[in-house]
């Protein structure tokens, strides 16, 4: 397991950036496809895309450093501000990506005074397709987005090969809740962590797949905006429930810890936990509202 994709001199391109790119090609293509077919303005929904990405990375990167900031607060300025906008060295929310990227939808349908969800909804594809790229590329970086020590019959042992996972691992953490070094020992000249744990990296991308082929069902319903918060709904049930319970993640509100060699590797709460609260809520919300209100497209016009 190797981050870099590419290298050439010093210049390097991560797998994690290829296969996030790939997954939003894939999900562009489809949302312009479904924009034709239901007459929507193809050329405006591309220029969307495009500005969307880029405040979307901004978006990621911001929320990162903002819940992240005790990684930066050591580092002298103005180094700080350098490695703040250093995208190459890792670090981004998903949540803040998808905000950065609203806020451009938003924006947009607002001066051009478009139906903001029929757009909306034609992201959906692209968003999903992207998570199984982002954590495929955390699993080729090893250290993104770990798991706790379990005792389960699922832990995962990650191989000798992949060094990124083991030096990150094996580095002492002043917390204790997030500290894997004591699992942590010397085998054939190289320190190695011999502990199972979850790996709550597949876990992403079981999550992206069955979001992907949600979408498929979801994109058929007549009424706009149904995709979009469906799309919401269950991302933040299944990241919070199937990934985030087991992450390696810092308890801002810590109701329960039981991680270890013979214990089933779980922490509540983390700050998705508490994010993914309030969003089941509204989309729940939102989804009832959609239903009630009529249909936004003939049914000749509902994609296949």
């Amino acid at each position: 397991m190797d981050p870099v994709f590419l290298q050439i001199g010093n210049f390097t391109i991560a797998w994690y950036g290829v296969l996030i790119t790939l997954g939003i090609v894939a999900g562009v293509w489809v949302g312009t496809r479904l924009a034709r077919e239901r007459g929507l303005n193809v050329n405006l929904f591309n220029d969307m895309i495009l500005w969307m990405i880029i405040w979307g990375l901004v978006g990621a990167r911001l929320v990162f450093v903002l819940t992240s900031w005790h990684q930066f607060a050591s580092i002298p300025f103005p180094q700080v501000l350098l490695d703040i906008i250093n995208l190459r060295q890792g670090g981004i929310s998903i949540h803040g990506g998808l905000i950065g990227g609203i806020l451009v939808l938003i924006y947009y349908t607002r001066r051009y005074r478009l139906n903001f969800y029929q757009y909306a909804d034609l992201c959906v594809p692209g968003v999903a397709f992207g998570i199984i790229g982002g954590r495929i590329g955390n699993i080729m970086n090893g250290t993104d987005t770990v798991g706790r020590v379990t005792g389960w019959p699922i832990g995962y042992h990650w191989p000798a090969s992949a060094r990124a996972f083991h030096e990150g691992m094996c580095v002492p953490n002043p917390n204790p809740d997030l500290d894997l070094s004591r699992y942590c020992h010397e085998v054939g000249g190289q320190i190695m962590m011999t502990a199972p744990v979850h790996f709550t990296q597949m876990y992403g991308v079981i999550i992206g797949i069955i979001l992907s082929v949600a979408a498929f069902f979801w994109l058929r319903s007549r009424k706009a905006g149904w995709a979009f918060w469906q799309f919401w709904l269950w991302y933040s049930i299944l990241r919070a429930g199937a990934e985030e319970t087991f992450r390696l993640n810092p308890l801002p509100l810590k109701s329960y810890l039981s991680q270890g060699l013979d214990k089933p590797g779980i922490g509540l709460w983390t700050e998705t936990h508490l994010i993914s609260i309030p969003l089941i809520l509204v989309s729940l919300w939102m989804l009832w509202r959609i239903r009630q209100k009529p249909d936004t497209r003939e049914p000749s016009a509902v994609s296949a």
